[in-house]
């Protein structure tokens, strides 16, 4: 299986988001110019990472585009049984980090390349690897700004996450904050002379929880979700430097993950309120110069394509399913290509999201050889028009 091979050769690039992506870069390029297939590469502001573009097949028209991101989460304090970075293949899977989570898709693709290059493609493929997918969808805006100012953008999209190969056509945005307390510093012996910022951010955490709780018992609801409601959580929180100290700071990082028509703009607002408006006139009497600060750390826009779109009844066709489109709770890429530049997208790939980001990571052989089989039917349609 071509698929396998290349996916041992994808793997054994450590491209943790926190390094660079460029030697998996570079490999993908000369693997395609090997069959003729030129490249374009967008780099990052210090050429480190890269996302890379290329289109097979006649450039004056749309065609479908196949996109993924190239970049892995950590393996750091995760027990493996083999090297995370070395395909390890047994039991009918196959081990590695990224083997599912989504470079089980790329290597997929790559393997349909020999058959486009002898192929007459009467529509094209667009073929989009990112970078920086896992830390906020970072690489591909950069990549969104070139597409932007081509002149034929790609009439539909599919973005290769895993999704076990069944057809996804919604999923929800996320929106990610920091917040700071700012304090008064003192000795713990007297609290009421100081501004205790470690106390005043868990009083907003827990108006944070209250609005989560909100959502929980009272919707809005979309029942096909796993979780059928927006969610909000608190993930880290930092403060303080001594217990007989009264803390001068402290911080803590919360997301929202929304349903693609619930707008976080109001929750957003009502958490800025509670602490402007209730907390921090408490903090400010005691000192002026305290109160809270704002800082978004990412934001990704839900996507919501309509299930009569043609990319979802194209994609049915290919799949050889009628059944409609699932909606899941993770984000992709794929609402920032549909809101930024306006390609129909869906989602669809090998693999279970149950065994993304996990210890021994794995991809069933059996899905890659599925989306195999589905990507060799795309091939056979854009080859006859």
């Amino acid at each position: 299986m071509e698929s396998l091979t290349l996916l041992n050769t994808l793997v054994g690039f450590d491209t943790t988001s926190r390094l660079s992506n460029l030697q998996l870069i570079r490999f993908v390029k000369n693997y395609l110019a090997g069959f003729g297939v030129s490249s374009q590469i967008v780099e990052n502001e210090d050429g480190s990472k890269a996302n890379l573009y290329a289109t097979i097949g006649p450039t004056d028209r749309p065609g479908v585009m196949l996109a993924g991101h190239t970049d892995v989460v950590p393996v750091d304090g995760q027990h493996w049984h083999s090297n995370p970075f070395q395909l390890d293949v047994r039991d009918g899977r196959a081990y590695g980090r990224g083997s599912a989570d989504m470079k089980g898709f790329i290597a997929s693709v790559l393997a349909q390349v020999p058959q486009l290059a002898r192929s007459q493609l009467h529509t094209p493929l667009h073929l989009a690897f990112t970078y920086d997918e896992e830390i906020g969808c970072i690489g591909v805006r950069r990549l969104l700004e070139v597409l932007g100012g081509l002149p034929v953008l790609p009439a539909m999209g599919i973005i290769g996450e895993p999704t076990r190969m069944q057809l996804v056509a919604e999923h929800k945005g996320k929106t990610a904050w920091r917040v700071t307390a700012h304090g008064h510093e003192g000795h713990s012996s007297n609290p009421e002379a100081g501004v205790n910022a470690v106390e005043y951010a868990a009083e907003l955490v827990s108006f944070i929880r209250s609005l989560a709780r909100q959502r929980r018992q009272h919707g809005p609801f979309d029942p096909l979700y796993e979780v059928p409601y927006s969610t909000l959580h608190v993930g880290t929180m930092q403060g303080g430097t001594a217990l007989n100290i009264i803390p001068a700071s402290c911080h803590f990082d919360f997301e929202i993950r929304h349903l693609p028509a619930d707008d976080p703009q109001p929750l957003l607002d009502a958490i800025r309120q509670h602490a402007t408006q209730v907390l921090q006139p408490e903090m400010q009497a005691v000192d002026a110069d305290c109160g809270f600060s704002f800082s978004e750390k990412t934001s990704y826009p839900g996507l919501l394509t309509p299930p009569d779109a043609e990319v979802v009844r194209f994609m049915q066709g290919l799949l050889q399913d009628s059944n409609p489109p699932r909606k899941i709770a993770f984000g992709t890429e794929a609402g920032l290509f549909s809101e930024r530049c306006g390609i129909p997208t869906v989602v669809c790939g090998p693999g279970d999201i149950a065994q993304a980001h996990q210890p021994d990571e794995w991809l069933a052989l059996e899905q890659l050889a599925a989306c195999d089989a589905f990507l060799g039917r795309l091939v056979a349609q854009l080859s006859a028009g």
